[in-house]
């Protein structure tokens, strides 16, 4: 199982079609096509993970199936974290055995993600229920020189995970919704 410090930053897309441009003028080559990805957070009773800051993920992306776990890491300027990821053959099976384990399904969220390579990292488009996101991971370095030529300054640079952008949204609109997914928000796909 690889393990490996995740350090990235996020940033909301004002226009995705001149994004798109942007990246290909930078040299970016295209990795992945838009392709739908649903995420699954599981937690123990009493929501143990959570309250250390940690996060046990399964992710449909596509046809391919991942579990993740991730620290609470560090936040700064970029977001660094340890991130233990592997594929795995039959992710409703794994669904299973968590629930065997006393892990519960806590929160979904879903998006379309477009990926997006160049040296040393990689840049991906999440369009998301609630408005569309870039990511940027690699070296910090790497981060801030490949932000710059996107144009995003590092007054833009957001830190928050899915999950708290998801609650920050709550609050501002009023919304009901317990999950991100595009039927529960409202927001229809592209």
């Amino acid at each position: 199982m690889p393990s490996q410090r995740e350090i990235e930053i996020k940033f909301r897309i004002k226009n995705l079609k001149s994004l798109t441009r942007k990246l290909k003028t930078c040299g970016f080559s295209l990795v992945t096509r838009r392709t739908h990805e649903m995420n699954t957070l599981y937690d123990l009773p009493g929501g143990v993970l959570r309250g250390r800051g940690e996060l046990l993920r399964i992710r449909q992306y596509g046809a391919k199936w991942t579990v993740t776990y991730k620290d609470k890491g560090k936040i700064g300027r970029h977001k660094s974290r340890r991130e233990i990821e592997t594929a795995v053959q039959h992710g409703r099976a794994l669904e299973g055995i968590f629930q065997a384990l006393g892990f519960s399904p806590t929160f979904s969220y879903e998006k379309f993600r477009t990926e997006w390579r160049l040296g040393g990292g990689h840049v991906v488009v999440d369009e998301t229920p609630i408005g569309d996101f870039g990511e940027i991971e690699g070296p910090p370095r790497w981060i801030d020189k490949v932000a710059k030529r996107l144009g995003i300054s590092s007054d833009e640079y957001i830190t928050a995970s899915y999950t708290e952008l998801f609650q920050s949204w709550k609050r501002e609109t009023g919304s009901k919704a317990e999950h991100l997914l595009f039927s529960a928000v409202g927001r229809r796909s592209r």
